[in-house]
């Protein structure tokens, strides 16, 4: 006889507890079956529905006769399982609790710590402050190092990030008269009373200085939903038990050195238990994404916290197989009861001896009989340790926070695939954070230059964010303002800085170099040897002596003569006469030649014309003054210092004549014409010097014909046409 492990329904009410069998046995015979069936078919009385559930907050409803037999039972939802596992329950509704989750999370699970110091990491890169002045763009810059602020930066982002909801008080410090570059710290006045920024001048020279960040689950907006309707929120702070406590019975004399410069409206508070009300202009306050309706933003982290315990869960699984990872079971079976062989004390005490002086190590050898049976199970739990299961998980967690799977290398999720996409959610996610202290960052400038009496306001500027290849996309923004196709105010902006202030900095570097207070540019299209060049060309061309240039030459010692000297104390060659017995040679003459209209006593040769050539080599001859004045024409401007041509001097114009006439007659015909071409022309103009002089000798020759004095346009066509004559031949 065995005690029934359950009793019905009707004998726990009436309070019986009997003894019954709790099986049957039969025979070989039919009728001993038959009577053990039976009873048996008796025990269906049990089996009836569960009429009621006793789980979760549908245990009060009861749905048991909602169709004749059918019954109806509530559905197991989140609610349900959190009520049998609270420590595990995440917050719906308390929104303080909810960040206090927010920050357990952040500070327990590694993978949301890294994500979020990585974002706000990111998003103060290379924060720093500009103005137009430099004097007052140093005062920024101290001003910023002074209140750290790259550091309250990086800590504004990460609570941005991590519990949604930011909340500031400000100090300020007076700055004395004498001491306004060094910037010292002294003792602050109470802050003023400025509801908004931009219409309240603060006090000369008070300057905002410590920026301390409050735990947000401590602070309350006063009168809760109803303050949604006005536009300045008044907060509250609830302190702590174990800092009232503290305030009321400090212990040692540091912390009641402490509570003494504490202001009396805490003290009050922490011994009243009541909220110390925050002052609405030293408290600065900032939300991610919230409705005007809520009084507090939601955290990130509360979409993933789901996933989060799944992943908590799925550890502690893994801890538990690893446990039993290795663990196996051997059953050792004297008998058997199919045989009807049954083992006595004395078999079992040997089999019992003999497996406890094994040490289990290496191979035993047992010998037995008459029969024996070992059974050994092995777990498959093994089987359970793997990634696999994590994977979607994690996905979710990546998703929430704003981090694609392109960049953690977990690829699978729908929907996530898309690189453009997934990118872009994380870019806007950071540049969400860069809006949100830029708005920050720009009042507390304002109250700076308000002060301080500066006439501009500094300009926060960070470095861009881009996770597209930033080579390929630069080098086609570079090519695009190279064709003019787009301004350089659009790639200014698209490098990430401020076209204003790249417009002063050019401004201010340009005047440097024109003033020699700046090194001049070295480059392909600027040379920083160009006076010295130009210098160089005067005097090889002799357009110019040393004591022009304020050079110093030492005396030439007797006999010494320079190549000019020399080619000009060369004797003319004389012209030989045709047909002269006497082979006397004359001094040739302008207008001494052969008398007009007389005739050839002899045959000459037919002369080679090539037209087609020479009228060629004219109209080439007139583009390339043209490409010449365009080039020389501005050196010569910027070395006389003079804004157009009309301003040059009849010695300076002359001077420019004769840079461009050497050009053109030391060009090759039908050359290329650029600017490193004639540079190379003027550096190398003295060999081929004899052109140009042969030039101005038929020149002087025209104009005396002619008897008058030619236009530019007529000198223009006159270097023309000597220039095709004189290569033609050529």
């Amino acid at each position: 006889m065995a005690k029934k492990k359950y009793n019905s329904g009707e004998e726990l009410a009436n309070g019986k507890d009997q003894i019954e069998e709790a099986y049957v046995v039969w025979g070989d015979d039919i009728a001993s079956r038959k009577e053990a069936m039976s009873k048996a078919s008796e025990s269906l009385e049990e089996c009836t529905l569960i009429e009621r559930s006793s789980a979760g907050r549908r245990s009060s409803l009861d749905y048991s006769n909602l169709d004749g037999r059918t019954g109806g039972r509530p559905g197991f939802t989140r609610t349900d399982y959190d009520f049998f596992r609270p420590d595990e329950a995440v917050p719906r509704n308390n929104i303080k609790l909810i960040m206090r989750r927010a920050e357990d999370v952040y500070h327990r699970i590694g993978l949301v710590k890294n994500v979020i110091d990585l974002m706000a990491d990111f998003g103060v890169q290379g924060i720093r402050l500009i103005h137009t002045n430099k004097k007052i763009e140093r005062f920024y810059q101290k001003w910023f190092d002074k209140v750290a602020g790259k550091d309250r930066s990086e800590r504004f982002l990460n609570n941005l990030y991590k519990t949604g909801n930011i909340v500031i008080n400000k100090q300020t410090a007076k700055i004395g008269k004498n001491a306004i570059d060094t910037m010292y710290k002294a003792a602050a006045r109470p802050d003023l009373l400025l509801t908004n920024i931009e219409e309240v001048s603060p006090e000369r020279k008070e300057i905002p200085w410590i920026y301390t960040f409050i735990d947000p689950v401590y602070v309350d907006v006063a009168s809760g939903a109803l303050a949604s309707f006005v536009h300045n929120k008044h907060y509250q702070l609830s302190l702590p038990a174990h800092l009232r406590k503290l305030i009321n019975s400090p212990k040692t004399d540091a912390d009641k050195q402490i509570i003494a410069d504490l202001p009396e409206a805490i003290i009050l508070a922490a011994k009243e238990k009541k909220p110390f009300h925050l002052n609405p202009e030293k408290t600065i306050v900032y939300h991610y994404k919230k409705d005007d309706w809520q009084s507090f933003a939601f955290p990130m982290i509360y979409a993933i916290m789901d996933d989060i315990n799944v992943i908590e869960k799925l550890k502690l699984a893994d801890m538990a197989a690893l446990d039993g990872a290795i663990s196996n079971i051997r059953i050792f079976k004297l008998g058997s009861l199919e045989h009807k062989i049954a083992p006595t004390k004395a078999a079992t005490a040997k089999l019992a001896s003999i497996l406890g002086n094994n040490v289990g190590g290496g191979t035993m050898d047992l010998v037995w009989g008459p029969d024996i049976e070992l059974l050994e199970s092995n777990t498959n739990v093994h089987q359970f340790l793997g990634e696999g299961k994590y994977v979607p998980h994690l996905n979710s967690i990546y998703a929430g926070l704003g981090i694609p799977p392109t960049l953690t290398g977990t690829f699978g999720a729908a929907g996530t695939t898309n690189n453009f996409i997934s990118l872009k959610t994380l870019t806007q996610r950071l540049q969400y954070g860069r809006d949100v202290l830029s708005d920050f960052w720009n009042k507390e400038i304002i109250a700076v230059q308000k002060a301080m009496g500066f006439r501009k306001p500094a300009r926060l500027e960070f470095d861009r964010m881009d996770l597209s290849n930033e080579e390929a996309e630069k080098s086609l923004l570079i090519q695009l303002v190279d064709r003019n196709i787009i301004s350089d105010e659009i790639i200014q902006k698209r490098f990430g800085f401020d076209p204003e202030m790249e417009k002063t900095r050019l401004n201010r570097e340009t005047r440097a170099r024109k003033t020699g207070r700046m090194v001049k540019k070295a480059s392909p299209w600027h040379d920083p040897e160009f006076e010295n060049a130009l210098k160089k060309t005067l005097l090889q061309l002799g357009m110019v002596t040393p004591g022009e240039l304020n050079l110093e030459l030492n005396t030439k010692k007797n006999g010494e003569k320079t190549a000019m000297e020399m080619k000009m104390e060369e004797p003319k060659k004389s012209t030989k006469l045709a047909n002269d017995p006497s082979s006397e040679s004359l001094p040739g003459q302008p207008g001494e030649g052969r008398p007009k209209l007389s005739k050839d006593q002899n045959k000459r040769k037919t002369k080679k014309f090539a037209p087609q050539t020479g009228a060629k080599l004219t109209l080439w001859a007139n583009e390339t003054q043209e490409k010449i004045s365009e080039t020389i024409n501005p050196i010569i401007l910027e070395y006389f210092n003079k804004k157009n041509l009309r301003s040059l001097s009849k010695e300076q114009t002359s001077l420019l004549e004769q840079v461009k006439t050497s050009a053109l007659f030391n060009s090759q015909p039908f050359c290329k014409i650029d600017k490193n071409y004639i540079d190379g022309i003027l550096e190398n103009v003295n060999k081929q010097n004899d052109i140009v002089y042969r030039y101005y000798e038929w020149f002087k020759v025209l104009q005396s014909e002619i008897d008058r004095d030619l236009t530019v346009d007529e000198t223009k066509y006159a270097k023309s046409s000597f220039y095709a004559s004189v290569f033609s031949e050529e």
